[in-house]
């Protein structure tokens, strides 16, 4: 059970003409009964379990040292470990967390240890092997074939593999199993309705999903934030800046310092142009989590304010912090290849991580990833191509209809790419500092 709590949403952090396509769009993404006549949960401030969990970790860390065939030690001893990576985004906790399932395995197999195998799987889609942790996660469908958990974990790792089809055959599986609406299904029908585009969908599940977890016994402090700062993302995806503010802020009172939360309340603020506020609040971020996509917005509000030599230093600390370690290449090899189509640097590099990115991770965001890069590299007809995969679900994010409206600009369908064009202002005008302020210069130039 505790496995299954803390893997509920570690994802990678998630419009065309056409709905969703195959078995997606039959999904019951919409319950009824979910969150009817109801509004979003007031937040309330969780306790930290953090001085507890440390003192496990070490009871814990001493058991297996003592007693290195321990498997329920070791198990145990992943579940901190991937609950320290979710609150600090510490990368060390990965392959701690591998290690520990692996002498799990060692030690007892896995017909009579799936939680160790399930440990596994989750160190797996942490470190975005998704490959492996699908098929752990097939295994594990196999071995416990009742139970409700091996198909949220198919589900996960079939999203972000791209084969929409295979992830709602496990949803109905998953749906077959649960014990009515939990976090669980409430989070996975919210991805499900985003990738749709229907925000309204997500945010009612999403809505749910906080007051099922505040009901809870022990609520999880880290995952009701996630889903008060999902709601944030919804939000602000929509345009609606100040709606997203209050769920950034509802984030941050029920975990205080959530590092997620900090760095969009900085995106937040840039909306609203209050870009001095923003560059304070993507600091506070970085200081607690020095993720690339957190330092290049950073250079970004740098950027725009005309602080040119402090731009390049954060751009310079993008590329070293996805360049420090292995996992951190495999982590940030997408959003490298997004910074550089975004700042118009090294397109062939960008597009060869973009393209071996999407030949093992075919959903939506690696097929606009290949577009934007494809672009910049001047394939506009294999951009062209890649974009139609983007949208081919409906997902309604101002940036795919940005990169939508530039490559159809350059292929000369100024129709089509005006129209793109001014589907992503009016969705979210301000949806990025630098590159909202192109989608507006483009527009004019069309007309």
């Amino acid at each position: 059970m505790r496995l299954t709590i803390l893997r509920l949403t570690i994802i990678a952090l998630l419009a065309s003409a056409t709905l969703a396509i195959g078995r997606l769009s039959h999904l019951p993404l919409f319950d009824p009964s979910a969150n009817q006549g109801t509004s979003v949960p007031a937040p309330v401030t969780l306790i930290s379990d953090q001085a507890q969990a440390a003192d496990a970790v070490r009871f814990l860390e001493d058991r297996v040292r003592r007693d290195p065939e321990d498997s329920l030690a070791y198990n145990k001893l992943g579940g901190y470990y991937l609950q320290n990576l979710r609150e600090t985004g510490a990368l060390q906790y990965l392959d701690l967390m591998s290690r520990a399932a692996r002498a799990s395995l060692a030690s007892v197999p896995v017909v009579r240890n799936m939680d160790g195998l399930s440990l596994l799987e989750l160190s797996e889609f942490s470190s975005h092997e998704f490959r492996n942790a699908r098929d752990h996660a097939l295994e594990l469908s196999r071995l416990d074939s009742s139970k409700e958990y091996p198909y949220e974990m198919l589900f996960d790792s079939e999203i972000e593999l791209g084969d929409y089809d295979a992830a709602a055959a496990a949803f109905e599986r998953m749906l077959r199993y649960s014990q009515g609406r939990s976090l669980n299904t409430e989070t996975r029908r919210a991805r499900l309705a985003t990738l749709r585009g229907d925000s309204g969908g997500a945010a009612r599940h999403l809505t749910t999903a906080i007051a099922l977890g505040l009901n809870m016994s022990v609520p999880p402090r880290e995952i009701i934030a996630w889903s008060y700062w999902q709601l944030g993302e919804t939000t602000f995806n929509r345009g609606d800046y100040r709606g997203a503010e209050q769920y950034y802020a509802d984030a941050l009172l029920t975990f205080p310092g959530y590092v997620r939360a900090l760095a969009s309340l900085g995106r937040v603020r840039a909306a609203q142009g209050e870009l001095q506020d923003a560059i304070v609040q993507y600091k506070a971020a970085i200081e607690v989590l020095p993720d690339p996509t957190f330092v290049a917005a950073l250079g970004d509000l740098y950027k725009v304010t005309g602080q040119d030599r402090e731009a390049a230093n954060q751009y310079a600390l993008v590329e070293a912090i996805a360049r420090l370690s292995a996992i951190a290449g495999i982590l940030y090899n997408r959003p490298l290849a997004l910074f550089y189509a975004d700042h118009d640097m090294k397109p062939q590099e960008a597009y060869a991580k973009a393209k071996g990115e999407y030949a093992i991770r075919r959903d939506v965001y690696g097929a606009d990833a290949v577009a934007w890069t494809a672009l910049k590299d001047g394939r506009v007809a294999e951009a062209r191509a890649f974009i139609r995969q983007a949208l081919r679900l409906g997902t309604l994010d101002a940036r795919l209809f940005y990169h939508a409206g530039l490559i159809e600009y350059a292929a000369g369908n100024k129709t089509t790419a005006r129209m793109f064009l001014q589907r992503a202002l009016a969705l979210n005008p301000e949806f990025d500092p630098l590159q909202a302020p192109k989608a507006r210069l483009a527009l004019e130039a069309l007309r």
